[in-house]
């Protein structure tokens, strides 16, 4: 499937929630956010049969976000619906970790492939504070639960100011080599002012070599994070939508003010 830069687009990320049980400095403001309605939320049998459209035209990597997308109640059954889709080679999710003690192996079980997890310092206190709160040791347990369940290879997302030299980007990879993790980092971004770069151990913020499309959880398919290009599905025949989406992708990121990080998954 290939857009009108010749880009393979295989790839399709799903935010299933805008709701998170942590409040990262550079995700959420300290206020609070104002929630998406319960009833502006895809179902999940909506994303399952969008997910199964796009599939047929090309989409091969699928990936859960939110918000926290465990935050959201029955998350367990929307894998175990996805998984049954044919054609998906790679179903994975990002998470935050503080839930995954209690639903690592019923995620396995229900064919989920692998899991990101977000972890930006690996010190108590500066964990405290980026996340407003979060015990850093509910995700280290996290991380325990999800190598003993099989959801793997587990990679560590860790946010940078400016370099992979910092010292919490240095301890969070020697943290990873210790416990057999891959650590990507990832430049902290401002969608409303286009700022952004490419992903350190992965394939983030490469415009020239982007194979990805966003849903957001109430139903926008995003040809780019960093635009506010976007079509409704509810309005829009499945397949026409993806066919919109393609051909409306930009050549490279700009900035966006339609959506947030904690609504769009990053």
């Amino acid at each position: 499937m290939l857009d009108r830069f010749n880009r393979q687009i295989n790839y399709l990320r799903i935010s299933v929630t805008d709701r998170c049980n942590l409040r990262c400095v550079y995700c959420m403001p300290e206020e609070g956010i104002k929630l998406i309605d319960h009833g502006s939320v895809l179902s999940f049998e909506e994303i399952t049969e969008f997910t199964k459209v796009a599939v047929e035209m090309g989409i091969t990597k699928v990936r859960i976000t939110g918000g926290e997308p465990l935050a959201r109640r029955g998350t367990v059954n929307l894998v175990r619906m996805l998984s049954g889709i044919n054609g998906i080679e790679d179903l994975s999710m990002t998470t935050n970790a503080i839930l995954l003690p209690k639903y690592a192996h019923e995620l396995k079980e229900a064919g989920l492939m692998r899991v990101n997890i977000s972890l930006d310092s690996i010190d108590p206190e500066k964990y405290r504070l980026i996340t407003r709160g979060g015990n850093i040791q509910k995700v280290f347990d996290g991380i325990s639960a999800a190598m003993n369940a099989g959801l793997s290879p587990i990679k560590i997302n860790c946010v940078i100011k400016k370099s992979i030299d910092e010292p919490d980007a240095i301890a969070v990879k020697k943290y990873c080599g210790r416990n057999d993790l891959i650590a990507r980092f990832i430049y902290e971004m401002d969608i409303e002012k286009g700022e952004f770069g490419i992903v350190h151990g992965g394939s983030g913020g490469d415009c020239a070599n982007c194979n990805r499309l966003r849903l957001t959880s109430d139903g926008f398919l995003k040809p780019c994070l960093f635009s506010d290009i976007s079509i409704n599905i509810r309005k829009t025949n499945y397949n026409e939508a993806v066919l919109l989406a393609l051909e409306q992708k930009p050549k490279c990121g700009l900035n966006s003010t339609s959506h947030k990080f904690y609504n769009i998954g990053g």
